[in-house]
């Protein structure tokens, strides 16, 4: 194998096990930074040996075992320097539990390390930001430059906020463990929050230069993939994994071949991935029989399965997405949402129903300065054949947007209804 191909299967081997082996490693020193250092250390030590050696048959037991090795001369160094009774008892402890040799050898470990992990990264303790960037990095496997090139931030700002968020963690004392009972509910509400935040930032770049980045997508299914693995019997798990494997089934229709966006009613529905199709509605009906009462993400998914299993947007069943943005709605009480049930009255009930409910949301201070709402109203104001109004709101549109592409997608829309309105 050549060079090249050896630190390319590297970088893949580390991208599948860097979770596990941080993980387990967090498990034993308790300190989620000190942990990440070890496993860096490990990779480095790959890079150097592996191109010699070969990738060992089992190269994420290789990375274990010399984190380990890493780990126990690191505490040596400190207990010998420091000669502190209680720090020596604390951390000879620690020292036997590295030295053993079956560490996190059962499966079931390895997934309630994963597991402890994913709740840690995503802990309220942490700002939004940073529980996105630390959870790339820890369980995505991703590097500094990747998260930066990803939300179009300086390297600087990614790494502040994840070496403050570790820092954050070990001063709060945050416990390696599951969250209990009474505040699971809300812990994994914002596991679940980081996970598709990440997949919508791919599906949809809020600004850049490309509408979409297929790899954050694919880095999000992935987490909610490993999520749905330890978390099976959780209702919301499998509904947000179902909505992203739908959604993600989009991805090559939604470019036309510059990167151009192409939207829904346009797309070539050929060019789907009918096996993420697929997969996706076998998560919703897992989802579904868990449910007592569908959760948002479950109900999204719902909502994508229209589509997915429609030959066109003329043959969507759109009075069930209506009533089952009429749920969401109730449940979330989201602008957003109340703006997406409005695009679906539009196309079940006339542009004219449409157009009231989008009006009754102009006020509303959550949608100030989104984009989508004179976007949708320009929408809506086109199949009323009011061009004039339909242009200005898509110039508005435009102006509010960040997004190179889509702003390019509403000045097209504009100049056409300028084309076709009166002279």
């Amino acid at each position: 194998m050549s060079p090249s191909a050896t630190h390319r299967a590297i970088d893949a081997v580390w991208r599948i096990e860097s979770a596990r082996l941080i993980a387990g490693l967090t498990r034993i020193v308790r300190d989620v930074a000190v942990a990440e250092d070890l496993a860096q250390d490990a990779f480095v030590a790959a890079l150097e040996q592996w191109p010699e050696s070969g990738i060992p048959d089992k190269p994420g037991a290789w990375l274990m075992a010399t984190a380990k090795r890493r780990g126990i001369d690191a505490l040596r160094r400190r207990v010998t320097l420091e000669r502190k009774r209680e720090l020596i008892g604390r951390e000879l402890e620690t020292l036997q539990q590295l030295d053993q040799p079956d560490l996190a050898a059962r499966v079931e470990d390895v997934q309630d390390d994963v597991l402890r992990l994913i709740f840690m990264t995503c802990h309220p303790v942490l700002s939004g930001q940073a529980r996105v960037a630390l959870t790339l990095r820890l369980l995505g496997g991703l590097s500094t430059p990747e998260i930066a090139r990803a939300f179009l931030v300086s390297e600087g700002t990614v790494a502040q906020r994840i070496v403050r968020a570790k820092r954050t963690l070990g001063e709060a004392r945050v416990p390696f463990e599951v969250p209990g009972r009474d505040e699971l509910a809300e812990r994994l509400s914002a596991v679940l929050e980081v996970i598709y935040l990440v997949f919508n930032e791919g599906y949809a770049a809020s600004a850049g230069a490309h509408w979409i980045r297929p790899a954050l997508c694919k880095d999000a299914l992935r987490l909610g993939r490993i999520l749905a693995a330890l978390m099976p019997r959780e209702p919301e798990v499998n509904g947000l994994l179902a909505l992203m494997e739908i959604q993600a089934s989009r991805l090559r229709a939604r470019v036309g071949p510059h990167g151009e966006p192409v939207l829904l009613a346009d797309q070539d529905r050929a060019r789907w991935d009918h096996l993420l199709v697929q997969r996706g509605l076998d998560g919703l009906r897992r989802a579904e029989k868990l449910s007592g009462a569908l959760g948002p993400y479950t109900l999204q998914a719902a909502v994508a399965a229209c589509h997915a299993r429609a030959r066109s947007v003329e043959e969507t069943d759109w009075p069930r997405i209506v009533a089952l943005y009429d749920a969401l709605a109730a449940l979330t009480g989201s602008p957003v949402v109340e703006l997406n049930r409005a695009v679906a009255v539009t196309m079940a009930f006339g542009p004219e129903s449409g157009l009231e409910l989008v009006d009754s949301l102009a006020d509303e201070p959550a949608l100030r300065g989104y984009h989508l709402l004179p976007s949708v109203r320009g929408d809506v104001l086109v199949r009323l054949g009011r061009l004039a109004e339909a242009r200005e709101e898509f110039e508005r549109a435009a102006g509010l947007c960040h997004n190179q592409r889509e702003r390019e997608l509403l000045l097209a829309r504009a100049v056409a209804c300028g084309a076709h309105g009166p002279p």
